[in-house]
């Protein structure tokens, strides 16, 4: 089989994005078009059709006005995860703020799938240098690992001293950080999942996967639903730069993705995150 790398998704509304939080409103979400149920639907059908499982890094905001959708997804085997309640960047909050956005999400999730909920990834890879008491609350909270760093330098995020690989970030928890993959390429670290993925050539990810698995290490991939969502609505006030991210090549994704399943062996990252705390 070789090494089992962990498939994730990100669950969130195709207007909860970084790249619109400076043009569409929160006070605006309710009267936008939803469109997550149906397209985490085509997300779920494809992994039927490739039968692989995947861990779904979920709103909580989500959660609350789709359940049926959450229900689907543990139905059909795949681990629900936190991804916050509305894709507040974790930088944005103190730990108190963190706390409390951490158990209401929780709730939702729990509420909604009748699983516990012990992973969590921070909106936009948002744990970083800034936030050095981000993991302290999650392990008080109970949480076995977090997904949330993107060891890369980005204008969006990143944190470029983490460690690419599965670390401990506290002496006295259990908690461990599984960093999403990167490519290490001349000196350069470069990312591959997300827009990354849809936008550049699917070898830079498959080079990414096998870099990491030559190296005995699990590959953390992650991607939205919007992404296979061509039909999404256009947010023509966006800055040119947020949009030729967020558009391009949505049409492509959904066979990209097919192509790079079929390509590696992929699992849910819970199932990772034990393997690597196992003595």
């Amino acid at each position: 089989m070789g090494v089992v790398n962990g498939l994730s998704v990100d669950i969130e509304e195709w207007f909860q994005v970084g790249a619109f939080e400076r043009t569409i409103a929160r006070a605006d979400w309710e009267a936008l078009e939803s469109r997550v149920a149906s397209n985490t639907a085509t997300v779920l059908d494809l992994f039927a059709e490739t039968g692989v499982k995947a861990t779904f890094f979920t709103l909580g905001w989500v959660a609350q006005r789709q359940p049926a959708l959450i229900r689907r997804i543990v139905a059909e085997g795949h681990e629900i995860a936190s991804h916050g309640w509305d894709h507040a960047r974790v930088f944005t909050l103190d730990a108190a703020r963190f706390r409390d956005d951490l158990r209401r999400t929780r709730a939702a999730l729990e509420d909604a799938g009748g699983v516990k909920v012990t992973g969590y990834r921070a909106p936009s890879f948002s744990i970083d240098a800034r936030t050095p008491w981000a993991h302290q609350v999650l392990a008080e909270e109970g949480y076995t690992y977090s997904s949330s760093v993107a060891p890369i330098a980005h204008d969006h995020y990143g944190w470029r001293e983490s460690p690419r690989y599965a670390w401990r970030p506290l002496r006295d928890a259990p908690l461990i950080e599984l960093p999403v993959t990167v490519a290490e390429l001349a000196g350069r670290r470069l990312a591959t999942g997300g827009g990354f993925f849809r936008l550049l050539p699917g070898a830079l990810t498959d080079f990414a996967v096998r870099q990491v698995n030559r190296a005995g290490q699990p590959a953390i991939f992650y991607f939205h639903p919007w992404e296979v969502d061509p039909d999404q609505p256009r947010v023509a006030e966006a800055p040119l730069r947020s949009r030729v991210r967020h558009y391009s090549r949505l049409g492509a994704m959904a066979g990209k993705l097919r192509g790079l399943i079929q390509r590696h062996h992929w699992g849910r990252v819970d199932a990772i995150a034990a393997r690597e705390t196992t003595p």
